[in-house]
């Protein structure tokens, strides 16, 4: 989960809540998402490969589709 978070820039301390992590996470790709679209309104992506483009985007992102009870890891 670290190294996935690191590839966003995102480096939380222990401290750090899960559900800011994951709420910042979520804003990155919602800007991307917003970016992309933009992109297609200016006619500098073909609509045809505006479907691919959102998906690479999700795989680049799949931390957000991951439940946030899964973003802790609970000590014995």
């Amino acid at each position: 989960m670290q190294e996935a978070l690191a590839r966003h820039g995102v480096r939380p301390t222990p401290e750090t809540r899960p559900e800011i992590v994951h709420e910042f996470v979520n804003d990155l790709y919602r800007y991307e998402l917003r970016r992309l679209r933009a992109r297609l309104v200016r006619g500098e992506v073909a609509r045809p490969d505006y479907a691919g483009l959102v998906v690479e985007l999700r795989r680049k992102y799949m931390l957000v589709s991951v439940p946030l009870r899964h973003w802790t890891v609970r000590e014995p």
